[in-house]
C-alpha cells in the first residue's frame, strides 16, 4: 500500500451459508419481492417499518411452501450440479500443476 492510500475492500463472493437454495437466502428474496421491491420509503426507518409489517402478517397469515418439484427432480439437479462442481475442481487442479 502506498502511503496515504486507503485500503480497498476485497469482494471475494457470497458466503456459502447465504449460498442460493439455503432457507435464508429464500427468505430474504420473499421479502424483496413482496415487502420491499419497487417500493418508495422516505427513510430508513419506513423501510423498516414495512420489513417489520410485513414480517408481522407473515407470522399471522402462515402458508406453508407448496413444493412443486418431485423427489426424483430434485434429485436429478442435485447430481447435475455435482458433476458440474467435480470438473470445476478437475479443471482448476489441472491448471495450478
Amino acid at each position: 500500500r502506498l502511503p496515504g492510500k486507503r485500503a480497498r475492500p476485497v469482494l471475494r463472493g457470497p458466503r456459502r451459508s447465504n449460498a442460493p437454495g439455503l432457507p435464508d437466502e429464500t427468505w430474504f428474496g420473499i421479502i424483496t419481492r413482496q415487502a420491499i421491491r419497487r417500493g418508495t420509503f422516505p427513510s430508513v426507518h419506513a423501510l423498516t417499518r414495512q420489513i417489520r409489517d410485513y414480517i408481522t402478517h407473515w407470522n399471522t397469515d402462515a402458508q406453508p411452501f407448496t413444493w412443486t418439484a418431485t423427489t426424483n427432480e430434485i434429485l436429478a439437479k442435485v447430481r447435475l450440479t455435482q458433476t458440474s462442481i467435480r470438473k470445476l475442481v478437475d479443471n482448476n487442479r489441472n491448471r495450478h500443476r
